[in-house]
């Protein structure tokens, strides 16, 4: 079953950040599509709930360096 995000981040300033978070997360199984965007401090993420959760995907944001807000 898939699912759609829209995950608050904040410290990623430049595309390279975007790079960063978007590699880090399409690692994950389950996941099938990320758009990282700096300029609105948000990310994006389809995935399937069977295969992978929010918290999975918010730990791999926070192991690539940014922080999940509420």
């Amino acid at each position: 079953m898939n699912q759609s995000i829209v995950i608050t981040v904040t410290g990623m300033k430049c595309g390279g950040c975007e790079t960063s978070v978007t590699n880090k997360l399409k690692a994950i199984n389950g996941v099938s599509s990320v758009k990282a965007s700096h300029k609105d401090n948000e990310v994006i993420v389809e995935f399937d709930a069977e295969k992978t959760s929010l918290d999975i995907i918010e730990d791999a944001i926070a192991e690539a360096g940014f922080t999940v807000t509420d």
